[in-house]
């Protein structure tokens, strides 16, 4: 008899099957992504790192086949060796690093290890207000990289762009050690030319090196086909990420490093922002995680080298033109959208001015209908975090499934009508009295979802 695990697993074939997820931050993988991470190698342990000599010079035919000394703690990893130099390779080709550490378990702890590699307790680090879009991971109370960092916030103007006069003021008046551009609501194309040169003063003001760090969770996939600026390419020194959202690959993290690569488990070198990726290295192993998880590497190498095909450009251009079309769409029906609109693949709008509602309420409807998205805090919100005004949406996940420019103009029109339904509940236990009117929409969604396979399933 099947463990009741799987019936439920089942229950959420069908949940993503019958329905459109427009959550930014969610995607879908391909069937070779999740063999691999459904692999035997879930069943090695791989402590410590491949040897990294020579291998940015080889063909993957060669990394494949060559058996090269390593830095483990257990035997038996030749094929776990090639496989994660495979990972590294492909992830430096895609985004022009020098370096990658493809073993942090998610975002959450690429950005941790990226802190404890450069920083000491009581550094200034200056990032992007959680309340204006920023991640957890750039200083909220709550964490525990806050309790041991000082995090400075520089916020967005009214514009809903980075607010960069203060980014540089704060930079000058506060003695900090990383500037940190990265966020999980933000919808603008960051300049990162700026920041690099607000970075030089800084530097010459306080007379020391400061390690610029760019969280591209969000658009790593779009920064990967080139339909996004890749900070790298301006001087930046390192780029986390996960390895899913616009990735489109299993659920992880992702560190890229430029500056001199070598062996994290000899000597630590000096704190420099040459040594980065060394000391990133290290600080991934031994300094935050133990064993690496290789079925998930493996993954990550599998996905890398769809990314690295031209039909993974194709898509991340259509990321880009279904959300600026939705956006227009969802405009024309009421929606007051966050900076106006998207230059990414990520909306916020405003249901509070749009409709009177808040977003708790529009996610719990949408839910109803089929259509998935998250309540989501914006710049000066009084609602909370479990009662903001506003809502994240994207569309990574519905282009992944082929729905295009036409049917964005459909999916506008339901979340209009939904909204619309919202206004006249007036509470969340008020759209009872509009069951049947969400029932109809429910119908609707799930036809045109169907015509959509998702892959995999």
């Amino acid at each position: 008899m099947k463990d009741l695990v799987f019936d439920l697993i089942n229950q959420e074939k069908t949940r993503q099957r019958e329905g459109l997820e427009l959550i930014p931050s969610e995607n879908y993988v391909s069937a070779p992504v999740l063999e691999a991470m459904g692999s035997i190698l879930t069943n090695k342990y791989s402590e410590g790192y491949p040897s990294f000599e020579g291998v940015p010079d080889w063909d993957e035919t060669k990394i494949a086949k060559e058996v090269l000394p390593n830095y483990r703690y257990y035997g038996g990893q030749i094929n776990v060796d090639r496989i994660e130099r495979l990972a590294i390779d492909r992830a430096c080709r895609l985004f022009g690093a020098d370096h990658a550490n493809v073993q942090p378990h998610s975002g959450a702890n690429a950005n941790e290890a990226v802190y404890y590699a450069w920083l000491s307790p009581g550094d200034k680090v200056l990032a992007m207000n959680l309340g204006h879009g920023g991640h957890l991971t750039h200083g909220s109370p709550v964490t525990r990289s806050a309790h041991i960092y000082k995090f400075v916030a520089y916020g967005t103007d009214a514009d809903g762009d980075i607010d960069y006069e203060e980014l540089e003021k704060l930079a000058l008046s506060e003695d900090v050690r990383l500037i940190l551009v990265g966020y999980s609501a933000f919808m603008k194309i960051p300049d990162f030319k700026r920041v690099v040169s607000i970075r030089e003063k800084a530097e010459k003001k306080w007379g020391h090196e400061i390690l610029l760090m760019a969280d591209m969770a969000h658009v790593a996939g779009l920064i990967a086909a080139g339909v996004h600026p890749n900070p790298l390419e301006f001087g930046f020194n390192v780029m986390t990420t996960t390895t899913h959202k616009t990735l489109r690959g299993p659920r992880g993290g992702l560190i890229m490093t430029m500056g001199k690569v070598g062996s994290p488990l000899k000597k630590t070198p000096e704190k420099t922002l040459e040594n980065i990726p060394i000391l990133v290295d290290k600080a991934v192993f031994p300094g935050t995680q133990g064993g690496p998880l290789e079925h998930v590497i493996a993954a990550k190498a599998v996905a890398f080298g769809e990314a690295l095909k031209p039909e993974f450009k194709a898509y991340a251009k259509k990321i880009v033109e279904n959300a600026k079309v939705l956006a227009e769409e969802l405009k024309k029906g009421g929606f007051v959208l966050q900076g106006d609109g998207t230059e990414n693949h990520l909306i916020l709008a405003d249901m509070m001015k749009s409709f009177g509602i808040d977003g708790k309420m529009y996610e719990k409807a949408l839910d109803m209908v089929g259509l998935t998205l998250n309540a989501n805090a914006l710049p000066g919100d009084t609602g909370g975090a479990f009662r903001p005004n506003g809502v994240r949406l994207g569309t990574p996940a519905i282009t992944t499934r082929g729905l295009g420019v036409f049917e964005m103009k459909i999916l506008a029109n339901w979340m209009i009508k939904v909204a619309k339904i919202c206004a006249k509940a007036k509470s969340t236990d008020g759209l009872d009295k509009y069951k049947d009117d969400l029932d109809k929409i429910h119908a609707e969604v799930r036809e045109l979802a169907l015509k959509f396979p998702v892959p995999s399933l």
